[in-house]
């Protein structure tokens, strides 16, 4: 009984902050109107994008007020309104759906907040009555919950309506792909260009030198045969040079180990070899080539890189001695989480390395997120979608 009035006090106390707003949009409906009319005579078109300032205010404080009660956030869904000139801004005000969808809700608040707050305020006494009795036999008390009901249905409606329409939210998708296809197109520009200064100033100058060396070493060889074995042994070495530096390059753009020993491998292979103390942990992912549960290719690759830059900074720059890797496969996605114990400050404005993994796990429609405040510890967590 107790919990059933507790619960039903802050269904009250929300209900009644519903019919104070109604109370305020009431005002609001009419500065809404004088704005509208200022507008169509020109003389107070300025009115108008301070009017829908207020109205996307409070649009916004109940957006807030319905995720506290359902505990489900409710997004915004409207454009700014302090870019551009006076007709600008107009213009936005106009066009922009998530005005009209806040418009609705302002007049829709009038009805239903004010109602259901004067509906719960009747029930208050019968559930003393009733309720009173019913705790007296021990049983569940019957009309309390339907105060609580009453907060709920409100909150509904008011999510049905702040929240985003279908074309919005196509619209956001497309804006958002667009952006991360744009980064992906950069990213692999980029690739592309460490790629070829690889090749040209490592591998390239390498197999040159040998082709030098050789040439020397038959030259040698017509005149004085003893001299020939010290070149050839130069270019043994500069061959053996070049493979390792064509290694490298290959493992930049998709390494080996990830086809003969999967994700889980890779990453131990990578920390092992990374200089600093390294714990791996995996969930859902098993060693080797043949494990089921791996990821799609690029999943893995993008993950792998993930961890890779992470260590590498981690070695170079933060001074860190430890890091923990954690691989976490589910049913829907790829977690990969790096933390250090270094001096933190990581900052993707200075060098491209972090900017590349940002963009290369938003190719894949996922999301980064890096923590690295001054002093450390330094995390990155990705998250990849896959099938």
């Amino acid at each position: 009984m107790r919990q059933a009035l507790r619960k039903a006090g802050l269904a009250t106390l929300h209900l009644l902050t519903g019919a104070a707003l109604g109370l305020v949009c009431y005002v609001t409906i009419g500065l809404m109107l004088f704005a509208v009319a200022a507008t169509v005579v020109v003389v107070g078109a300025g009115m108008l994008p301070e009017a829908v300032r207020l109205l996307h205010l409070l649009a916004r404080f109940e957006r807030r007020r319905t995720g506290a009660w359902t505990g489900v956030t409710v997004e915004a869904a409207h454009l700014p309104l302090d870019r551009g000139r006076l007709a600008e801004r107009v213009r936005t005000v106009a066009t922009d759906p998530g005005t009209y969808r806040a418009l609705g809700w302002l007049c829709a608040q009038l009805l239903y907040g004010l109602l259901l707050c004067y509906l719960a305020l009747v029930l208050w006494p019968l559930a003393l009555l009733v309720d009173g009795a019913l705790g007296l036999l021990g049983r569940r008390p019957a009309v309390l919950p339907l105060i609580v009901a009453l907060a709920s249905l409100e909150a509904s409606f008011s999510h049905a309506l702040l929240r985003p329409s279908p074309s919005t939210r196509l619209a956001d998708r497309v804006a958002q792909l667009s952006a991360t296809r744009a980064g992906a197109v950069a990213a692999h520009g980029d690739e592309l260009r460490r790629i070829e200064r690889d090749l040209h100033d490592g591998t390239q100058a390498r197999l040159v030198a040998l082709s030098m060396r050789l040439g020397l070493a038959l030259r040698a060889y017509d005149r004085d045969q003893g001299n020939v074995r010290p070149l050839l042994d130069e270019a043994r070495r500069q061959a053996e040079e070049a493979l390792t530096e064509l290694r490298h390059v290959v493992r930049g753009i998709h390494p080996p180990v990830l086809s003969d020993r999967g994700l889980a491998g890779a990453v131990r292979a990578l920390a092992a070899d990374s200089g600093l103390e390294v714990r791996v942990t995996v969930e859902g992912l098993a060693d080797g080539a043949e494990d089921r549960s791996r990821a799609p290719a690029p999943v893995e690759a993008a993950a792998y890189f993930v961890v890779a830059e992470a260590l590498t900074n981690a070695a170079k720059h933060s001074g860190a001695a430890r890091a923990v890797v954690e691989l976490v496969r589910t049913e829907g996605q790829v977690r990969v989480r790096i933390r250090d114990d270094g001096a933190g400050g990581a900052d993707e404005s200075r060098g491209t390395g972090l900017l590349g993994v940002r963009r290369r796990v938003a190719a894949l429609d996922g999301a980064v997120r890096l923590s690295s405040p001054p002093g450390g510890p330094t995390e990155l967590e990705a998250l990849l979608p896959c099938a």
